[in-house]
C-alpha cells in the first residue's frame, strides 16, 4: 500500500515492537506523524526535545527495549544531543530519527538549517546515518534492531529529508530472523573454568552488563563480588561475600590485591566506576564482556571473553568445580561497615535518609537518580534486590535526567512503582517535564533534595582551596510550583513524615513533589 513513507515509518516501528514513541511534531516532521495513531502507537509529547531524550533513555532502560524519538531538524536534535551523549555513556538503546533539509551546500537561511546535521549527531551516538530514499530509510532502521541485538545497545540517529517524508513509498518488508549477541567459544569457557579452579581467592566485580542473576556462580565458587554502581542487584543483597557497590573505597584496591584471581563481567572499569586511576594490582584477571574495546583497555586482563556473561555463568554451573573458600563473611561484613561509615562522614546526615527512603518504598520499585549528593550516597549504601532498577547517568554525567527519564519509565511500566531523586538545582533543568506526568497522572514521588544549590561543587571548591563561587542559588517555592503544574507536594520535616509522603505518592492519581531539605536527617 502507498503512503508518505514518513506514515509507513511508524508502521514499520509498530511492526518491529515499538510501541511508544516520545517527540514533539513540528513542520519539519510532521509527516512522521501521520501515521502514529494508525499504527496503534503511543506518543508522549515533550515539553523540550531534551525532555524527550531522556523519556526514551527511561523507557529503554525500564524495558530493554530501543527507546525511540521524534524530532526536528536542526534545534530539534541540538536539543536531544544531550540524551543522546548519556544514553551513549550508559550504553542505553536509543533510536532518534528526525527530518533534514534537502539541500544545504547552494542555499542559505532556510529554517532550522544546519550546516552539518548528521555530522553533529555523529558525535554523541554509536552512528548517525542519511535515508535519501525509502529503501535506505528501511534498511537502516532494520540494522538498527539488528545491531541493538547482537552489539553494545548504543543510540543511533537516522535523518530523512523532509521531501522523502512526503513522497509516497510501499510498506517496509516484513521482519527477518531474530539475532542475538555471540556466544563465547568454547576455548574460552574451558580457560575460564580452568582459571577458577586453581584459584583459592576468587573477586568477581559485575556490571550492568551481567543481566542475570550471578549469586548462584558466587556460592559455587565460594567468590567474594564487588558490583559497580549500576550493577547493583546482580548479586543477592543477602549474599555474605557481597561487599556491595563499594568498588570506588580506596581500600578495595586492597582487596583486589588479595585475590588470587579476579573476574571483570559487563564492566568497563572506568572512571566513574573507580574514581582511581587503577583497580588495583592483581595476579590475575579474567575479563568478560560484549564489547572488544573493553577487552582490549588498560586494565590489561590475563583472559579475554568475548561474549555475554550468561553463557559463563551456565558454563561454570555445569562444570564439576571444586574450590577451595578463602573469603570470610567477617571480613568483608567489617569492611563494609568502615566504607559506610566513610561514606556518612563524607556527606553527614544523608546515609539516614537514604536508610528511610529504601524502607518506604516496594521492593520492585524502578529508581531514576539525578547528579546530587543524595544520589551520590545512596549508590554505595543502598543494597539493591534485583538488578536494572536503578538508573543514572552515570558516563555523561547530565543534570536533570532523573525527572523526564523516570516519566518515560513509568510510562514503560504501568501499574509498578517508580521513583525519581533529583537536586534542587538540576530540577531546574528539566522541571518543564513535570507537566507531562501530571497529563499522564502518573503516580511518580519525585524526592527534591534541597541543599540551596550546588553543593558538591561547593565542596570540591572547598577541598581545592577556591573561595565558592556562583554555587549558591535563589530558589524557587518548590511547593507552590508543584502545584501551578497540577501536581501533589509534601514538604517532610522529619523521616517519619518523609517516609508516610513517600507511600502516599506512589498510591496518588499523579506526581507528588516531595520537598526534602538537606539537614532533615541532621541534629
Amino acid at each position: 500500500m502507498q503512503r508518505p513513507l514518513g506514515a509507513q515509518i511508524s508502521h514499520m516501528l509498530k511492526d518491529r515492537g515499538v510501541d511508544v514513541i516520545f517527540g514533539i511534531p513540528g513542520v519539519h516532521n510532521q509527516e512522521l506523524y501521520r501515521g502514529i495513531e494508525e499504527a496503534g502507537i503511543t506518543h508522549v509529547l515533550a515539553r523540550h526535545e531534551q525532555g524527550a531524550g531522556f523519556m526514551a533513555d527511561g523507557y529503554a532502560r525500564a524495558t530493554g527495549r530501543p527507546g525511540v524519538a521524534y524530532v526536528i531538524t536542526g534545534p530539534g536534535l541540538t536539543n536531544i544531543m544531550t540524551p543522546m551523549g548519556q544514553a551513549y555513556s550508559d550504553s542505553v538503546p536509543m533510536l532518534v530519527i528526525s527530518s533534514c533539509l534537502d539541500e544545504t551546500a547552494a542555499t542559505r537561511g532556510q529554517l532550522h538549517q544546519m550546516r552539518d546535521q548528521r555530522g553533529a549527531a555523529a558525535t554523541v551516538c554509536d552512528w548517525s546515518e542519511e535515508a535519501r530514499t525509502a529503501e535506505a530509510a528501511y534498511g537502516l532502521i532494520d540494522r538498527v534492531f539488528e545491531e541493538f541485538s547482537t552489539c553494545r545497545q548504543r543510540p543511533k540517529h537516522i535523518q530523512v529529508p523532509i521531501s522523502v517524508l512526503e513522497a509516497h513509498a510501499t510498506y517496509a518488508p516484513e521482519q527477518g530472523y531474530e539475532a542475538a549477541i555471540p556466544a563465547p567459544n568454547t576455548q574460552d569457557l574451558d580457560d575460564v573454568i580452568w582459571s577458577l579452579e586453581g584459584a583459592k581467592r576468587t573477586l568477581f566485580i559485575l556490571g550492568s552488563g551481567v543481566k542475570c542473576d550471578a549469586t548462584p556462580v558466587l556460592e559455587k565458587v565460594g567468590g567474594a563480588a564487588f558490583t559497580s554502581y549500576t550493577g547493583r542487584g546482580v548479586v543477592r543483597s543477602d549474599y555474605p561475600l557481597l561487599f556491595g557497590a563499594y568498588l570506588a573505597r580506596p581500600e578495595s584496591a586492597a582487596m583486589v590485591e588479595s585475590a588470587e584471581l579476579v573476574v571483570v563481567a559487563g564492566c568497563e572499569l572506568a572512571e566513574v566506576d573507580l574514581w582511581r586511576s587503577t583497580l588495583g594490582r592483581h595476579q590475575k584477571m579474567v575479563r568478560i564482556d560484549i564489547d572488544p574495546k573493553v577487552l582490549a583497555d588498560r586494565h590489561q586482563a590475563d583472559w579475554h571473553v568475548l561474549g555475554d556473561w550468561g553463557s559463563v555463568q551456565d558454563a561454570v554451573l555445569q562444570s564439576d568445580l571444586a574450590v577451595s573458600r578463602a573469603w570470610t563473611a567477617d571480613e568483608v561484613a567489617r569492611a563494609k561497615t568502615r566504607w559506610r561509615a566513610e561514606v556518612d562522614a563524607e556527606r553527614p546526615g544523608i546515609v539516614p535518609v537514604c536508610d528511610a527512603l529504601r524502607e518506604a518504598v516496594p521492593s520492585d520499585t524502578m529508581i531514576y537518580s539525578d547528579m546530587t549528593q543524595l544520589a551520590y550516597v545512596a549508590k554505595e549504601v543502598w543494597d539493591m534486590d534485583r538488578s536494572g532498577h536503578w538508573h543514572h547517568p552515570s558516563g555523561f554525567g547530565t543534570l536533570g535526567y532523573s525527572l523526564p527519564a523516570s516519566i518515560g519509565g513509568a510510562v514503560a511500566r504501568k501499574g509498578l512503582p517508580t521513583m525519581c531523586i533529583i537536586g534542587d538545582y538540576g530540577f531546574q533543568y528539566t522541571m518543564a517535564e513535570l507537566a507531562v506526568a501530571v497529563e499522564l497522572k502518573l503516580p511518580i514521588p519525585i524526592i527534591l533534595w534541597d541543599n540551596d544549590g550546588l553543593k558538591e561543587i561547593e565542596d570540591s571548591m572547598v577541598r581545592a582551596q577556591i573561595a565558592p563561587n556562583a554555587v549558591h542559588t535563589r530558589n524557587p517555592d518548590f511547593v507552590q510550583l508543584a502545584a501551578a503544574f497540577g501536581a501533589h507536594s509534601a514538604s517532610p520535616k522529619t523521616l517519619d513524615q518523609l517516609q508516610d509522603a513517600v507511600r502516599a505518592a506512589f498510591d496518588a492519581d499523579g506526581p507528588t513533589l516531595i520537598h526534602v531539605k538537606a539537614d532533615i536527617a541532621l541534629p
